[in-house]
């Protein structure tokens, strides 16, 4: 069975990208939930799925992360992962889908929980925003700040993998480093009039296929400063290459919970790989990964061409998570797809979820 993907917000669910792509369990924010009602939540969730992966953002309330800690804790489950990410509320949405999507494929839960950290490496997230003087999650210098007064003063800002800031519209425009390997370009739009993100980006960064649009989450005012904004991000939407990108990593076993892991620290109790079992070089191995963004730069291989860790047949019927804040889970546990399907640019067979270990 896959592993349940579970966000504590809706701003985190973006549409699915194929109809093989699970939909993610939104769990009740603490203040319109009682613990009790919480915990009963996941016991749903642990009882149906077996391992639970939530996503939540650093920028998220801290009664958010308390009453996650909470409900793990009075579970005693070592089958609950909580992803942290620091990625704007866009770049967070995207993530979350590659974790959706790499859910119905063969990733024991270890690996998917941990394989967040690498995902993140590869999301380009980033805004246009009408002034910096609010921004406090991007370093902001002095000048910038200066330059943020005068009249009709654009920047645009990229906040990961590598944060960087450039103003719009000034003598000698500088660009903003974008990705070497092929991505699409996700678009959500504020108060902010302008089309930079594709006048721009899109021929800059080599953008593949159209540009997506999607709304404006809630939480990126709040994130980025203001409301006078274009949020944006750059990312790989095949699943061929996001199952190489990741099966390429060498695993290893967390000698704290046993769960597998890639990268050097556990997805599930964040242990750190011992130093018996470190991985030589950086955290996450760079071989299979340039392989897999290579393939990104052409036609996407088919599903069997990729590392086997196992096979990848077609997917039998069974209930998806339904990406609606529910009145308690069990009802979203239930319930049909809220999004309709995209099919992949470059289709590969069906994914089966029993293969799931």
């Amino acid at each position: 069975m896959p592993t349940a993907i579970a966000v504590t917000s809706t701003d985190l669910v973006l549409p699915p990208t194929d109809p093989q792509t699970p939909n993610a369990a939104v769990l009740p924010a603490p203040e319109g939930r009682s613990l009790d009602a919480s915990v009963a939540d996941m016991q749903q969730l642990l009882a149906r799925y077996g391992s639970v992966v939530v996503v939540c953002p650093t920028s998220a309330p801290a009664a958010v992360e308390r009453r996650l800690h909470a409900v793990r804790a009075l579970l005693e489950s070592d089958r609950i992962a909580l992803v942290r990410t620091d990625l704007p509320p866009l770049g967070a949405a995207v993530l979350v889908r590659q974790l959706r999507q790499l859910a119905a494929c063969d990733f024991s839960p270890g690996v998917l929980a941990s394989a967040a950290r690498l995902l993140a490496h590869y999301i380009y997230a980033g805004a246009v925003l009408g002034s910096v003087s609010r921004l406090d999650r991007v370093p902001v210098s002095l000048s910038s700040h200066l330059k943020g007064w005068l009249p009709g003063a654009h920047f645009a800002v990229l906040a990961g993998p590598t944060p960087q800031i450039v103003r719009l519209g000034g003598a000698g425009d500088q660009r903003l480093a974008g990705p070497e390997f092929g991505t699409q370009l996700l678009v959500a739009r504020g108060q902010l009039q302008t089309d930079w993100p594709a006048t721009a980006l899109v021929p800059a960064w080599q953008i593949q296929g159209p540009v997506q649009e999607a709304a404006l989450p809630e939480a990126s005012p709040g994130w980025w400063g203001t409301g006078k904004l274009v949020e944006f991000a750059a990312y790989l939407p095949d699943l061929p290459v996001l199952y190489q990108l990741v099966s390429s990593v060498r695993r290893e076993v967390c000698h704290w919970c046993g769960m597998e892991l890639i990268g050097d620290r556990c997805g599930f109790c964040a242990a750190p790989l011992t130093a018996s079992t470190a991985l030589t070089g950086p955290a996450y191995g760079t071989g299979g990964a340039t392989q897999a963004l290579g393939a990104a730069r052409g036609p996407a291989p088919a599903l069997h061409a990729a590392p086997s860790h196992g096979a990848v047949p077609a997917q039998a019927e069974g209930p998806a998570l339904d990406a609606v804040p529910a009145q308690g889970i069990a009802r979203a546990l239930d319930a049909p797809a809220a999004h309709a399907a995209r099919p992949l640019p470059a289709p590969g067979p069906a994914i089966d979820p029993r293969t799931v270990p």
